[in-house]
């Protein structure tokens, strides 16, 4: 069975909601869910994974430390997740806070590790955000997002 592993890191608990989430979809598509919180995730756990999804808060219009620590400690990876199936979801305070700035940091170093990423004509083209608590349409957005990925990484192996 396709592993994606889903790393978040959440301090008010709305991104970790949204992970959740992201995990219903990537179960819904057949595919067995690892989450791990970004403090508790290690580089080496991307190697086992066909697919990985990262949530992060926006902090300044970009993820937080624990997610940017994660992503320079797989460096030493490089080209060893090439052709794995990538995605990434964001929460922040404020509309225009810098939700599509901080999903585009961490896909940029996806697309660097040579990832592919499935985007999406409909709703949230670059991955869920959500201001403050995931509301309903972040809810559909989120399951949308595991299931798309789930289903990449499952072609994909």
């Amino acid at each position: 069975m396709v592993k994606v592993l889903i790393v978040f890191f959440s301090r008010s608990g709305n991104t970790a909601k949204m992970a959740e989430l992201v995990k219903q979809g990537v179960e819904s598509a057949g595919a067995e869910a690892v989450m791990k919180e970004a403090e508790e995730a290690t580089a080496d756990d991307m190697l086992n994974a066909g697919g990985i999804i990262m949530g992060s808060p926006t902090y300044y219009g970009l993820p937080a430390a624990e997610i940017k620590q994660l992503l320079d400690e797989s460096v030493r990876h490089h080209g060893k997740l090439e052709g794995k199936a990538g995605g990434a979801f964001s929460s922040a305070a404020n509309i225009g806070g810098g939700n599509e700035t901080t999903i585009m940091a961490i896909l940029q170093a996806m697309l660097i590790h040579g990832m592919v990423i499935p985007g999406t004509s409909k709703g949230d083209h670059y991955g869920p955000v959500s201001i403050g608590a995931p509301d309903g349409r972040v809810e559909k957005q989120c399951v949308a997002l595991g299931k798309r990925v789930a289903e990449l990484a499952i072609k994909l192996s």
